[in-house]
Parts: C-alpha cells; structure tokens; sequence
C-alpha cells in the first residue's frame, strides 16, 4: 500500500490475505472525539486502530461500476434506506453471489439497482476498506456502453457528475475512485 496517498476519512489499515492472493487495505476512520480521555487501560472503542475494532471480519466482496455518460461524466448514485451509510453518495454495485465473477455480479446489481444491463464492462482496480461492519473488497469496473433507461429500484437518488463533485456526503470507499479519476485528468476544474 502507498503509504503516500492520503483519503480523508480512510487510514492505511495494513495487509489482508484473500482468495487473489494479500491485498492492502484502509480503514475508514469514525469519527472520534478529540477531547475525550484515552488511556491504554481505557482505550477509544471507536479508534479504527484499537484493539475492541480489530476483531477478525468475514471478507465481503462486492463489485462497483463507474459508469460513464458520453460527455465523460460519472454516474453517482446514493446508499438506499435502511441500509448501513443511508443517503451517501457512491457508485452503483452491490455483493457477489456465490459463484459470481466481478462481471456478473456487477451486471445483476446494476439490473436490480439502475435497471440497465451492461455490455463494456472492463475490470479497474481493487482497493479494500475495513469499515465498522465488515471489511469490504471492492472491484471497481469501469462501464462505458448499456442499455435502458436508468431508473432507480430503491429509492436512490442519482447524479452524472464530475471533479469537483457536487454531491455529498461520499462514501468512504467511494473516495480513492475520486483520486483515480482525478489522476485520470477527469477533473472539470
């Protein structure tokens, strides 16, 4: 991992052993009060480094489309109620299934979420994140052709968008993408 890079709301979390082999990872940092008292024998639950937080996570797999309108913008979309992160902005994806690959995972979730189907689907990068809930590998495709009309199927609000973003608040995991994309020269600014 670069140690190099910096994402607000992430820290560098170390390694993690998956099934493709050991992957670096980042934590996305709660937020902590600064003011109050920490000790070694009474230390911050909500420190992502702590001992309390650093209890071994089930691996989630979940498969993310950056999609792309013809004038280049992105596609944003926000977490759906009730679930964990409600209302943030993030880009469309969801879990594997069993015995699904990146490609079809990411097809059926952006069947069921946006109602499309996806025909370029090209695999992009890997980042993983360790949030409260579960440490997340996510597999970020970039998507340049589908079909249908996007129609969001639960609840969601979505946005074409470009740097800087006019949306927010981002998911942490959304973040790194950004700073691709920026690196990419995808930037409006």
């Amino acid at each position: 991992m670069s140690t190099s890079l910096s994402f607000p709301g992430l820290v560098p979390g170390g390694e993690v052993m998956t099934d493709q082999g050991l992957r670096s990872f980042w934590v996305a940092a709660p937020a902590v009060d600064p003011q109050a008292p920490q000790s070694d024998s009474n230390p911050n639950p909500n420190n992502p480094l702590s001992p309390e937080s650093q209890k071994i996570k089930k691996l989630i797999q979940v498969a993310v489309g950056v999609l792309f309108s013809k004038a280049g913008d992105f596609l944003m979309t926000t977490r759906p109620p009730g679930k964990v992160y409600e209302g943030y902005w993030e880009f469309p994806g969801g879990k594997f299934e069993a015995n699904e690959d990146v490609s079809q995972a990411l097809r059926r979730e952006l069947h069921e979420e946006l109602g499309i189907e996806a025909h370029d689907i090209a695999p992009w990068r890997i980042e993983c994140i360790d949030y409260p809930h579960g440490l997340v590998e996510l597999h970020f495709c970039k998507v340049k052709a589908w079909s249908g009309e996007i129609t969001m199927k639960e609840g969601q609000s979505f946005a074409w968008q470009h740097l800087p973003l006019q949306v927010g608040p981002v998911l942490p995991g959304t973040r790194p993408v950004l700073f691709w994309l920026e690196q990419d020269g995808l930037s409006n600014s």
